[in-house]
């Protein structure tokens, strides 16, 4: 026998962890499935960029794929080796345009960029020219109305002709994106559709035809806009979470990740004691505070306690006390039952309460996809659901 016992790492024990996210995978599994069922027979696009929305992007994707996605969307290059390093071979499509630098990465793990310009089109045949790996798949986005990314409706079918002329490129695909599609009173979005269609009849009168017509996102998929075609980009919604305040989601969808911590410290401080950074905030009584190690260096943001922010302890909600530091945040307890190492729960539920990243974002005037992407990197991600034990951990 040795004559010493090795020394305990943080990773053998789940309870040293300053603060941590649960991502159920049969949530995000449930979600995939309902959707799918709204979108049909469109094919179902699972889009995993930035971290697969801060859920993590490989168990995320292999619990969408298991749902029934066919696709998987990323928004760098980067992203897409990722996938590919994890050993997922569904197709991914690459949502913006590659610099023609990153153009034999693309290739060389088989990931299907969308095209917008003449550089980057011949970028891309030059580079399957060199791997001999031609015709590779691409996907030609167009600019209705958006203006961030894509070739403009006017040059749509050029940038398609100049795809065509190329034999090291085969277009598999025409998409483009919707600016305002969670608001279904806006017209807007019915004239980027028109200027949609106009330029599929361009390119069906010169004999063009993809296969993969697409342009719904979220918010076109769970309101009432149209642009379903044959692909569905699927982002927000597949993690429980509405596009916006704006769209009442008509199927059930759960919220996929939880942001838990636990109590380090309480104190009892008198009647106007004054807490944090800038002593923003003000005991009303005298009672107890606690402190907890998550701070905006994990995601959650400085001013979240300044504009109501709460936390759930024993299942019932308390204040945040004043701003939130980098590493700490403070908990009004008032005279509530608490002691150090309780949980607490910044994001999900816990008894009959529950907080959500759309809560969160709606108290800060931001979005649910800015809250769950900005968990920091520092926070180790665990998951539960079945084939769990294919991705116990990832931080």
């Amino acid at each position: 026998m040795p004559d010493t016992m090795p020394e305990p790492t943080l990773a053998d024990d789940a309870m040293s962890r300053a603060v941590w996210a649960e991502i159920d995978l049969d949530a995000v599994r449930a979600n995939v499935a309902a959707l799918r069922e709204r979108a049909a027979p469109a094919e179902f696009l699972a889009v995993v960029k930035a971290n697969g929305y801060g859920h993590g992007a490989v168990p995320v994707a292999r619990a969408a794929l298991d749902a029934g996605a066919t696709w998987l969307g990323v928004a760098r290059v980067e992203e897409g080796v990722q996938l590919r390093d994890a050993g997922i071979r569904a197709p991914v499509l690459l949502l913006s345009e590659p610099a023609p630098r990153a153009a034999a990465a693309v290739i060389a793990h088989d990931v299907t960029p969308v095209v917008y310009t003449e550089a980057g089109i011949d970028g891309l045949a030059k580079a399957a020219a060199d791997a001999g790996r031609a015709p590779i798949a691409v996907h030609l986005k167009v600019d209705t109305g958006m203006h961030r990314v894509g070739c403009t409706v006017d040059d749509a079918l050029a940038r398609a002709e100049q795809v065509a002329a190329r034999d090291e490129l085969a277009l598999e695909g025409v998409c483009t994106h919707l600016a305002v599609a969670d608001d279904d009173a806006d017209p807007y979005t019915a004239e980027q559709l028109a200027r949609f269609d106009d330029v599929l009849a361009q390119l069906d009168r010169v004999g063009v035809r993809p296969p993969l017509v697409h342009v719904a996102n979220s918010a076109a998929l769970l309101g009432a806009a149209d642009g379903r075609y044959g692909l569905v980009r699927i982002g927000i919604a597949m993690y429980g979470l509405p596009p916006s305040a704006r769209v009442e989601p008509p199927v059930e969808l759960t919220p996929a990740l939880s942001l838990r911590s636990r109590i380090t410290m309480i104190k009892t401080l008198p009647e106007g004691a004054r807490l944090s950074y800038g002593l923003r905030y003000e005991l009303p009584r005298t009672g107890r505070v606690a402190t907890v190690p998550a701070g905006y260096a994990d995601g959650v943001p400085r001013n979240l306690g300044l504009v109501g922010g709460e936390v759930l302890v024993r299942g019932r909600r308390h204040p945040i006390a004043g701003i939130v530091t980098m590493d700490q945040l403070m908990v009004d307890l008032g005279d509530a039952p608490a002691e150090p190492d309780d949980e607490v729960v910044l994001i999900g539920r816990q008894g009959g309460q529950e907080i959500t990243a759309t809560e969160w974002a709606e108290k800060l005037g931001t979005i649910s996809y800015e809250i769950v992407t900005g968990i920091g990197a520092r926070v180790p991600r665990s998951y539960r659901g079945a084939s769990a034990s294919d991705h116990a951990e990832e931080s």
